[in-house]
């Protein structure tokens, strides 16, 4: 049996991937992943949109020429209520082009205390996050294409697995840095301290 070769192209310097390099000489076997009808569907609409619009169009454009690419009729918004005023702007330019069924996280009401789930502040009543709730509403809804404005961090992953339609992110929540994650890449400060090193930068 072939020596399993360790997966980490984050650390890789050369990427020779890009220059049709099979470093894991799987290639054949995984061009066959595409010959699925609904992977090769959205893999063509994606490469084409990438293909006619690389550095033209803003994600949420993207994220509409790829609904009209698929064919889609009839899209789902699938929200935070922390995102609430953003939503109801993207839910006004989507309805332009599609039927979109909107749904926010805080949907059917559902006390934390009935789940016995941990609270931001126990002394209070928290209506929890209902990721289930919300795909399967949109499910229910039947709609063609889901997209993800701000869940938090693995209600997404529960959103995800449940909903029937395929799924893209438009916005990423992060509370700390204005939805924009990549910021604790680009911080200094934030990566050392992700990293151990911030007690090196308190000397300097």
């Amino acid at each position: 049996m072939p020596e399993k070769k360790e997966l980490n192209c984050a650390r890789c310097k050369k990427k020779i991937c890009r220059e049709s390099k099979d470093c894991f000489e799987k290639a054949n076997m995984q061009v066959k992943l595409y010959s699925d009808k609904k992977i090769r569907k959205l893999h063509r609409a994606a490469s084409a949109i990438e293909a006619r619009y690389y550095k033209k169009a803003a994600r949420l454009r993207e994220v509409i020429l790829f609904a009209k690419e698929l064919g889609c009729k009839s899209v789902g918004l699938a929200f935070c209520i922390g995102l609430a005023e953003e939503a109801k702007i993207i839910e006004e330019i989507l309805s332009r082009y599609f039927h979109v069924a909107s749904v926010c996280c805080k949907v059917c009401g559902i006390d934390k205390k009935d789940s016995k789930l941990e609270q931001i502040n126990p002394q209070e009543s928290e209506v929890m996050c209902n990721p289930a709730g919300q795909a399967e509403l949109l499910n229910e809804a039947e709609t063609e294409l889901n997209i993800l404005c701000g869940l938090c961090v693995g209600h997404d992953a529960i959103f995800t697995m449940l909903s029937k339609a395929p799924v893209t992110t438009l916005i990423t929540k992060d509370r700390v840095l204005a939805h924009n994650p990549a910021g604790a890449i680009y911080s200094n400060y934030i990566r050392n301290e992700l990293l151990g090193k911030s007690k090196q930068n308190r000397k300097r």
